[in-house]
């Protein structure tokens, strides 16, 4: 009877030992079913996330090149602005530079010649001797020199009944030129 309990708690112990090892091989087995499936996410939520970086990426790549271009764009435009303004300043400086002294008596005859100048009225910035005596046979002739505040270089041949004026003052002949030098290609 002694080996008999002794079987029976060899076999109750065996019993117990195969469940609990089946048991433990089930439990491990689920875990690393579990395991696979975490490792399965985080592996997809990783490609996710690379694949949402990398487009970012793209997008910030592309906005930086785009952004670039207009930067390099606008570069331009002002140096082309900056030098237009300041070739524009040289020529308005040589243009009032060559309407005064001697040549502006030449430029008032050049424009008169072959007309009645009792007709005329130079209207200049400032009647000088020099002017007076470069223009003594015309002012002789009848023409009139006046100064006229609104003209600071060059002058305005205006026909004394009002019906029109030559303008060859600096504004004018900027304003004539002005076209000729807006579309510089830099």
């Amino acid at each position: 009877m002694e080996l008999q309990i002794q079987d029976l708690v060899s076999s109750i112990r065996k019993e117990g030992i195969d469940a609990a090892n089946s048991e433990a091989e089930s439990i491990i087995a689920e875990a690393k079913k579990k395991a696979e499936a975490i490792v399965a996410d985080a592996k997809t939520e990783a490609a996710r996330k690379l694949e949402s970086a990398e487009k970012e990426i793209s997008i910030l790549r592309e906005s930086a090149i785009v952004s670039s271009e207009q930067a390099k764009r606008d570069a331009m435009l002002a140096f082309k602005a900056e030098v237009q303004s300041a070739f524009e300043r040289i020529l308005s400086a040589k243009v009032q530079d060559s309407l005064q002294g001697e040549s502006l008596g030449k430029l008032i005859r050049a424009a008169a010649e072959g007309e009645d100048v009792t007709a005329y009225t130079a209207e200049v910035a400032e009647v000088t001797d020099a002017l007076k005596a470069e223009l003594a046979d015309e002012i002789k002739a009848g023409l009139v020199l006046r100064p006229t505040k609104g003209i600071h270089a060059g002058f305005k041949l205006a026909a004394n009944d009002g019906s029109g004026y030559f303008d060859c003052s600096d504004n004018e002949i900027m304003e004539m030129l002005r076209p000729y030098f807006r579309n510089l290609d830099i």
